[in-house]
């Protein structure tokens, strides 16, 4: 026997829609250079997309193109959110921060035929165009002539100024592409993974809801994770959803610019990377008190686990620090915690297990730890362009690469990635349990760890670390061995001026392993 419910295709332009309905009135804020350029409404939101649907039409994007965005976070990026696959069409969000020739490879995979492009991105376009011959129109979202010989070229305001509104958009199905994002590519070429309509959808009701990050439209979000990145962790589409107010920093963002906008602006909610937050702390602090943090009531840290001095240092200006746990595949919440110690809960409707070297599920006890799998209506079966099986999936789950144990109360803890996991003699050292309890360190602000070979032990670990006062090496040995015993002690602490970053904000360990290996850096006299 089926149901008598009515059977309506869950929408990314329904969102859009309902914002435009109920929540028209509600004021957004898109920056640049930590001034407003534009105060903006979902009602005007609204008018943007459909102008720009209508726009893209006339220059032959049509239902199943794809086109590419090369941009930052603003509101004309916004517009093309909802406006690109509003009409059926693909949005391709290229991470600006990829090396260049992984933004040609990934434009080539996605067949781009549009790229929506910042100005200051103009140099990185005039770059990859005359290797990605799919692109045929290139569109400026704000000054600046794009120049680029064999493709046309538009100004973002003047094409959807001389569009006319689209009206209404289209049915489609569901399971329609929504939107293209490739990961980071640390290990290798970038790997497509192709957001649905309906996935948009459930995800942003998911990240929604109470006892998860609860987006609520009485709060202000201060979004500093990428929307060029995958769809800037599903904010903006839940905040249009529920009407919440946006401030998107707009154009290559400085820490000082955040600071200039929380304090003038208030908003009550930063989401980013713990490296962004770490450059606002310092920033702040080089300042003087210059600025204003009391009205961040939340400080939401995603990529990695935060780093407990600077979860510290937030609270101590009046911030709650939350954390998740998730990956491009993901969409990418997975799960959300509403402390900082661990990686949460899962959402409603995400499954995850822990299996063994065999696949054998593990129980839920807190201690059986194995490789972390996921499965979800918005976690991905399969790569673009993926031909046969991968060894990314098992059995119908997302293999994550993750070690992970699962309490019984379903709170994930993340113990570390299986290639980071340093293999000593025989016994295995979790590089982000040294890591953590070196950053209780109070003269360490940033530390990483990883694995270098051993002619005796195989591997053993090294500690890369940024420092804010001087400690010797006895000194972290020593406090090393209180929590753990003494085979974890680093064979070298190397002090750095900075921790390698991805594109994304996330540990390095590639480009420090690569460096540790190569260089002449020797351990630290001590």
């Amino acid at each position: 026997m089926l149901g008598t419910m009515m059977d309506r295709p869950l929408l990314v332009s329904s969102l859009l829609q309902h914002a435009e309905r109920v929540h028209g009135d509600r004021v957004n804020l898109s920056c640049e250079a930590g001034e407003v350029r534009r105060a903006f409404t979902y009602r005007e939101l609204g008018s943007d997309a459909r102008r720009l649907a209508a726009a893209l039409s006339e220059l032959g994007v049509q239902h199943g193109t794809r086109v590419g965005s090369l941009a930052w976070n603003s509101d004309r990026h916004l517009a093309a959110y909802f406006g690109v696959p509003g009409i059926g069409a693909v949005l391709h969000t290229i991470n600006q921060r990829m090396p260049a020739e992984h933004i040609a490879y990934a434009v080539n995979q996605a067949e781009d035929r549009v790229l929506l492009v910042d100005a200051d991105l103009l140099p990185v376009a005039r770059q990859i165009v005359p290797a990605t011959p799919s692109v045929q129109h290139v569109v400026v979202l704000g000054d600046g002539e794009a120049d680029i010989p064999g493709v046309r070229s538009w100004s973002f305001d003047d094409l959807i100024a001389e569009a006319a509104e689209l009206a209404t958009f289209p049915e489609l199905d569901e399971r329609t592409a929504a939107s293209i994002c490739f990961t980071s590519g640390t290990t290798g070429l970038p790997k497509g993974v192709v957001y649905t309509h309906r996935s948009t959808v459930l995800h942003a009701l998911a990240i929604s809801l109470s006892g998860g990050v609860a987006i609520s439209p009485e709060r202000s979000y201060l979004v500093a994770c990428q929307m060029s990145h995958v769809n800037s962790w599903g904010v903006p589409h839940a905040a249009t959803m529920q009407g919440a107010r946006l401030v998107l920093p707009g154009p290559h963002p400085s820490p000082l610019d955040y600071l200039k906008i929380i304090t003038r602006h208030r908003p009550d909610m930063l989401i980013g990377a713990p490296a962004v937050m770490g450059l606002i702390r310092h920033e702040y602090l080089a300042r003087r008190g210059e600025f204003d943090l009391s009205s961040i009531r939340t400080v939401w840290m995603g990529g990695q686990t935060p780093p407990p001095a600077l979860v510290e240092w937030w609270a101590g200006h009046g911030a709650n620090t939350v954390n998740g746990w998730g990956m491009t595949e993901t969409h990418p919440m997975a799960t959300f915690s509403q402390g900082h110690t661990d990686q949460g809960r899962p959402l409603p409707l995400v499954e995850l297990r822990v299996v063994d070297e065999e696949g054998v599920e593990l129980p839920w006890d807190g201690r059986s730890a194995g490789e972390l799998e996921a499965r979800s209506p918005w976690v991905t079966g399969s790569y673009l362009g993926q031909t046969g099986p991968s060894e990314s999936f098992h059995d119908g789950w997302l293999r994550t690469g993750d070690v992970a144990v699962i309490e019984p109360d379903g709170t994930l803890r993340i113990k570390d990635r299986f290639k980071d996991l340093v293999k000593s003699g025989g016994e295995w050292i979790s590089s982000v349990e040294l890591e953590n309890h070196l950053m209780e360190h109070p003269a360490i602000t940033e530390a990483a760890v990883v694995a270098v070979p051993h002619e005796k032990w195989q591997e053993r670990p090294v500690a890369w670390l940024v420092t804010a006062t001087d400690v010797t090496d006895d000194e972290l040995r020593d406090f090393v061995r209180s929590k753990f015993p003494s085979y974890w002690v680093p064979d070298a602490f190397v002090r750095v001026d900075a921790i390698p970053k991805t594109s994304v904000g996330k540990v390095d360990k590639a480009t420090i392993r690569k460096q540790q290996t190569t260089s002449s850096l020797a351990p630290s006299a001590g």
